[in-house]
């Protein structure tokens, strides 16, 4: 164990609202142990931005880790050559310009069939109705898994989510994790006569056609599913309803003032949908005075990162004309997300501005309040909304 200061927290507070505990955490120890979760947590921007890119220190490498146990060795578990030749293979199916010239068209069509087939006369919880089934039919398109019901894709990335955050090792949330990556298993196993006789732009066509091992496929399209699906949603989700609750922000947007995708940005700083990505320590190190044994599981806390005061005036307010380059919701390093263009490009190009243009007078409705939680992954729960009139 680290000789960091121990700091306690309420397990069920934290996942209802962590950034209490996590600010408490910048001022009196940036580097914290916190024993209901076994780790140590770096909660300062500063030190997560320089030890993620110390892999010799940090390593994602971690056998006995959740993620390896329950979905497989994918790349974001991977170090030096062997991290960079699988993100090599991937490239072609997520780059900017695979995103322009292969995906970007049809995100635009899903996102309209999806906003036709709303009926503002009914409940409409655009989590449920919009931001879960158009993230989930983009990254049907993007594994290659196009034989998936959205449904699927939706509930299995969840329980895989849910199982690789499960800290307090509950049984019934690792099972469901271990019945969503046999069905992704199977979806696979439907595809691969498929896309090995016809390969496409699909990850699942790339690394077919790259020669990556089986295995090491199956691996990174359950990684795929597991955070670009969750991320897209939450922050589709969470950006319509910050601007919804900040209109005088929305207007700005909405006027070309502000891009999109800067509100996507400050979203992204604000609620990080990520808010944690664990490392191994490899060897000994000492931060600050605080001494890390080999083998110690860290958490690097992009969830307090991206509240940090020293970089981020006021960093509880939501602010889309804030200077987002110090945010690092998309981490940093050489583990910077792969599907960050992708997701971009649904959230920020796509979606906003679409439900924006499309739907008159859109704005969130009484009928239930909007709930929000999570730590390791944070997102709204539901979002209750109506218009006016649906524009074509």
């Amino acid at each position: 164990m680290s000789t960091a200061p121990q700091i306690d927290i309420d397990v069920a507070a934290f996942w209802a609202d962590p950034y209490p505990a996590l600010a408490q955490m910048r001022r009196e120890a940036p580097i914290a142990f916190v024993p209901q979760l076994g780790s140590t947590l770096l909660c300062s921007r500063d030190d997560i931005f320089v030890s993620e890119k110390q892999i010799d220190v940090f390593s994602s490498h971690q056998p006995g880790g959740l993620m390896n146990r329950l979905m497989g060795h994918n790349m974001m578990r991977k170090d030096g050559e062997a991290h960079m030749a699988e993100r090599k293979a991937i490239a072609p199916a997520v780059s900017p310009k695979a995103v322009r010239l292969h995906w970007l068209q049809q995100f635009q069509a899903h996102a309209d069939r999806l906003i036709d087939a709303m009926d503002p006369s009914e409940d409409v919880d655009l989590v449920r109705d919009f931001a879960m089934p158009f993230s989930a039919e983009c990254l049907k398109l993007i594994t290659g898994l196009t034989n998936m019901r959205f449904q699927d894709m939706n509930a299995w990335s969840q329980a895989m989510i849910d199982g690789i955050a499960n800290y307090t090792g509950d049984g019934a949330i690792e099972a469901r994790c271990h019945a969503a990556t046999a069905g992704i298993d199977a979806a696979i196993d439907d595809m691969l006569p498929v896309l090995t006789k016809t390969p496409d732009a699909s990850l699942l066509g790339v690394m077919l056609a790259s020669g990556m091992p089986i295995e090491s496929v199956r691996a990174n399209i359950k990684l795929a599913i597991s955070g670009g699906q969750n991320e897209p949603r939450d922050a589709i989700a969470g950006t319509v309803w910050a601007l919804l609750t900040h209109p005088d922000q929305l207007a700005l947007a909405r006027e070309g003032h502000v891009p999109w995708i800067q509100a996507f940005e400050e979203y992204a700083r604000w609620i990080s949908p990520i808010g944690m990505s664990p490392r191994r320590i490899a060897k000994p190190w000492i931060i600050r005075d605080v001494a890390f044994a080999p083998e110690e599981r860290v958490f690097l806390m992009f969830g307090s990162a991206n509240r940090d005061e020293t970089h981020f005036a006021d960093p509880d307010r939501f602010d889309i004309r804030r200077d987002t380059s110090k945010s690092i919701a998309f981490g940093a390093g050489p583990h910077f997300c792969a599907g960050a263009w992708a997701s971009r490009a649904m959230i920020a190009d796509v979606a906003l501005p679409i439900l924006f243009a499309r739907l008159k007078n859109l704005r969130i409705s009484e009928t239930e309040p909007v709930r929000i939680g999570g730590w390791a992954f944070r997102g709204l729960l539901n979002l209750p909304v109506m218009w006016d009139e649906c524009r074509h």
